[in-house]
């Protein structure tokens, strides 16, 4: 996507002279959107010259803490990089009291270079390869979240919170309607942001757990405007929980008996003569299809590290959860992490279903566009496909704990040709970091399993 002009900023004021102020924000390589907040007059200024942020925004971790080790601190003077506004991108932020506007920025170089820790650029990079071969991909992604009790998740121990009408769900009840109906005063407020926000929500369900839900995003013929439009759901959704009392959260795992939430990723391939590449019926794969499905298991383990990038997010991983134990391919079954959707064959695509909802949407899809363009370029082909239950036919071969994850991708050449040396080194600079930061810590089940059994 291109770099905004300053008749958007213009236009944007002229329509909208009740926007009281502008977050600008970019999102840093664990997902965490940091930025400011401008006032009206302070746009133009955006557009024209960027706003500065330091080069240390790009190397903190999930809790906003400095990874030194990246040598984006002391090393930079944490000197400062113009930071300018995305197309496209300038919205309404219509959960806040206050009249605001919103807009994504993305980081560079003060020689005019990208940064390279700014992870819209490692998703710019993957889809560049792709189109160099004349291939634009399609895409959606899809986000599943959860809606807490808000005085529950203060205190630590989440629970599904009572709806408007004071019935809160406490059974498993996959799809049910009621649970639309209960919570309709929240779900109405996300579809009407969403129109505001020009955000393609479309279908709505109840998902496999009580107050877990998915509104389906449809499908862009831009990849980097898919990404933006997840990055810019999260924060809607989020902002319409807090007005409603709940608090909403995209964590991959908030309850150990209940089922995950997922970041599905929906793709297909088109060129200048054929708007869908995968298309196709029966079980013959088109050549792209093919080996899209077989680079993608190729690199299904050393971009592990990418789909689940927190500690939480290894908890998803279980036999018979939805979530996949090893590289595997289907057509229109979920047992598997790779899915050939069923339905008419000119909407034939592929769902991507490993990475958690925690995943970074950008590196999420980049790392998947990545295998796709990876078994293209080699002509991987995929395994034999899978029938029946999947959790059953395939031994466990992905690293489903951090550290293994961690150690897997680091010594991944895919990841460092087609995500970028420089961002792959700081993201998992940064992940490691982390990952000894969190079991340095000393939780309650320590004490609980440990105090008087040790």
């Amino acid at each position: 996507m291109a770099r905004a002009n300053e008749k958007e900023a213009a236009d944007f004021l002229a329509a909208h002279p009740e926007i009281v102020q502008f977050q600008a924000f970019l999102t840093d390589p664990s997902g965490v959107a940091r930025g400011k907040v401008l006032r009206p007059e302070e746009l133009p200024g955006a557009y024209r010259d960027g706003r500065p942020l330091p080069c240390s925004i790009e190397s903190l971790d999930i809790l906003g803490a400095d990874v030194l080790e990246t040598g984006l601190v002391w090393e930079e003077g944490d000197s400062d990089r113009p930071c300018f506004p995305v197309a496209g991108t300038l919205t309404h932020a219509p959960w806040h009291d206050v009249p605001t506007a919103q807009l994504i920025l993305e980081s560079w170089e003060r020689d005019g270079s990208p940064t390279p820790a700014d992870p819209r650029h490692a998703l710019a990079r993957t889809v560049a390869a792709l189109e160099a071969k004349g291939l634009r991909p399609v895409v959606a992604i899809e986000l599943e979240f959860y809606l807490i009790d808000r005085e529950a998740a203060l205190a630590g121990r989440p629970k599904p919170p009572a709806a408007a009408n004071g019935f809160a769900p406490s059974h498993l009840q996959a799809y049910l309607m009621q649970d639309l109906e209960d919570f309709a005063p929240f779900l109405n407020d996300v579809f009407a942001g969403a129109k505001k926000m020009g955000l393609p929500a479309r279908t709505l369900i109840s998902e496999y757990a009580p107050a877990q839900f998915e509104i389906v995003l449809e499908h862009r013929g831009d990849a980097m405007r898919a990404a933006d439009d997840a990055v810019l759901y999260k924060r809607l959704v989020k902002g319409v929980a807090d007005r409603h009392g709940y608090v909403a959260t995209f964590m991959a795992k908030p309850y150990a008996e209940l089922s995950g939430s997922g970041m599905h990723v929906h793709v297909s391939l088109a060129d200048d003569g054929n708007p869908n590449l995968f298309a196709g019926e029966g079980t013959a794969l088109t050549p792209h299809l093919r080996h899209a499905i077989g680079g993608l298991e190729q690199t299904m383990a050393e971009s592990m590290a990418i789909f689940a990038p927190n500690a939480n997010s290894f908890r998803r991983f279980r036999r018979n959860s939805y979530a996949p134990l090893a590289p595997a391919w289907a057509f229109d079954n979920r047992s598997v992490p790779l899915r050939v959707t069923a339905g008419r064959p000119e909407t034939r695509h592929l769902e991507h279903r490993v990475s958690g909802a925690d995943a970074n949407p950008y590196l999420g899809l980049a790392t998947v566009l990545a295998g796709i363009a990876e078994g293209i370029d080699r002509k991987i082909e995929p395994s034999a496909p899978i029938v029946g239950d999947g959790y059953g036919q395939k031994e466990a071969t992905l690293p489903i704990n951090w550290w293994r994850a961690l150690e897997v991708a680091r010594r991944s050449d895919f990841l460092r040709e087609r995500l970028g040396e420089q961002f792959t080194n700081i993201f998992l600079t940064i992940k490691e970091a982390e990952c000894d930061r969190f079991f340095a810590s000393v939780s309650d089940l320590d004490f609980d399993w440990y105090l008087r059994n040790a």
